[in-house]
């Protein structure tokens, strides 16, 4: 019997926003039941950490320099054309349903490969929203979580012969904002974190306590030279209404953030309720993930989630398919993103094309991957959502042990990171003598991923 296959995926989530996953008060018990009786993939990343890009690579199982979403601008035309997993999921019989943002272009009209289209233009808003479904745009009342939760159960609840395939992507935890048809940000929408009235105060006063590597700005600089024009571009007053709204840095930033959860963890409770009802939870795939991670303060950033660092590329991950995972079990190996295609193409019988670059999750699953990636490429491209963010093109390469980033635009900048001793990046080592090999190497490995990414 095929499975039914679910995706969740949380916008801007960080890879500690579920208590499954370390937040020191958030209460999630819903998403941890999925972690809990599934699997944790504990070392699971995003290969272009920003929302356009990296939904894409969701979606195709290819890198960005691949399907040609880069960044944020609205490339409608292209959105129409991706070629995602649920094109083949059609193929092999399943009804198909996107709920949620797209967020691949601006305009909300389906795109090809959904039976069921429920979405909105560009970000959308979180309060009275208005979805395009049933074939044409209307304006809702109420809170946009609880409005695709409740879409997203009726889809599942609904009496069908043939296996579903879901792919839920929330509007939140990202702020309230519109963004232009170039990709930046309309300051003067800007509404920043806006939580149900139900969860206003929830974790009131709780303490996020700061990771080591929130540390002053010069100390910031004197290993991280790159960011020293970003840094001052954003001291800029003009730039501050929309870090004010965000409350960027600060205890109420997190607070807002976990308290915005509470709405997704419920919708999930509500999924799977709705699926053991019709008896299909345990014959249904479901994960969940975040689109991008977030920053907050570590290395002087908060908003500026795009980047390579720890807190900016890691995801929340978990698995949960009863048939084939076993309750409590945790993947060590390196996963990204750009896996969860060809697994759910594998999943539903059939056999990923060669256009795909991401790699079945299948024999982690099965136990039976014998060799499995050794590094991964992450790559950036320099866009102008902000107007402090100039200049920060980058490729980077992670194996499990080291991370090193080459700032494409600047000059004797790079970066190396020995995560074995150094698991915060604090410290730089490019230029230090006993990583003289490992930065060689890395180079190497660089080289030869940026080159497989394009399909060369």
């Amino acid at each position: 019997m095929k499975p039914n296959l679910i995706v969740i995926l949380v916008d801007d989530l960080r890879f500690d926003e579920t208590s499954a996953s370390g937040h020191p008060y958030m209460r999630t018990p819903n998403i941890d039941r999925l972690a809990n009786e599934g699997a944790k993939c504990a070392n699971a990343f995003h290969t272009t950490p920003l929302c356009s890009p990296n939904r894409a690579s969701i979606l195709t199982g290819q890198y960005a320099s691949r399907h040609g979403i880069l960044d944020n601008v609205g490339r409608d035309a292209m959105s129409h054309r991706l070629p995602n997993y649920h094109l083949e999921l059609k193929k092999l019989g399943y009804e198909t349903a996107h709920i949620g943002k797209w967020h691949m272009g601006n305009d909300a009209s389906p795109r090809p490969g959904y039976d069921t289209w429920i979405s909105f233009r560009g970000q959308g808003m979180i309060t009275d929203p208005v979805f395009w479904e049933n074939g044409a745009e209307h304006k809702l009342s109420g809170y946009v979580t609880d409005l695709l939760n409740e879409r997203a159960v009726e889809f599942v609840g609904r009496r069908r012969r043939h296996p579903f395939a879901l792919f839920f992507a929330h509007k939140a935890v990202h702020p309230d904002v519109q963004q232009k048809q170039d990709g930046s940000i309309d300051a003067s929408t800007m509404q920043g974190y806006v939580l149900p009235e139900r969860h206003k105060d929830l974790y009131r006063g709780s303490i996020y306590p700061m990771r080591p590597s929130v540390l002053p700005l010069e100390q910031v600089l004197a290993q991280k030279p790159a960011w020293r024009e970003l840094f001052t571009l954003r001291d800029d007053p003009a730039n501050r209404p929309f870090l004010d709204a965000l409350h960027v840095g600060t205890q109420e930033e997190i607070r807002e953030r976990a308290a915005m959860m509470a709405s997704v963890d419920e919708g999930v409770g509500a999924l799977l309720e709705a699926l053991e009802r019709v008896g299909k939870l345990d014959n249904t795939a479901i994960v969940f993930l975040g689109d991008n991670g977030f920053f907050f303060g570590e290395h002087g950033l908060g908003a500026e989630r795009r980047f390579a660092y720890e807190e900016g590329i890691r995801t929340a991950f978990f698995l949960r398919y009863p048939r084939r995972v076993a309750p409590g079990t945790s993947f060590e190996q390196l996963a990204l993103a750009t896996d969860i295609a060809p697994t759910m193409i594998e999943l539903a019988g059939g056999k990923p094309g060669p256009h795909v670059q991401g790699r079945s999750l299948v024999p982690l699953i099965k136990g039976s991957a014998r060799k499995w990636r050794q590094s991964f490429l992450i790559e950036y491209f320099n866009e102008s959502a902000w107007p402090w963010i100039v200049g920060m093109t980058y490729k980077a390469v992670r194996t499990e042990r080291h991370k090193l980033i080459h700032w494409v635009h600047k000059e004797g900048v790079d970066e190396l990171y020995d995560l074995e001793r150094d698991p915060f990046e604090i410290n730089n080592a490019i230029g230090d003598p006993a990583y003289a090999d490992v930065v060689k190497s890395l180079r190497k490995e660089l080289r030869k991923l940026v080159a497989d990414a394009v399909g060369l």
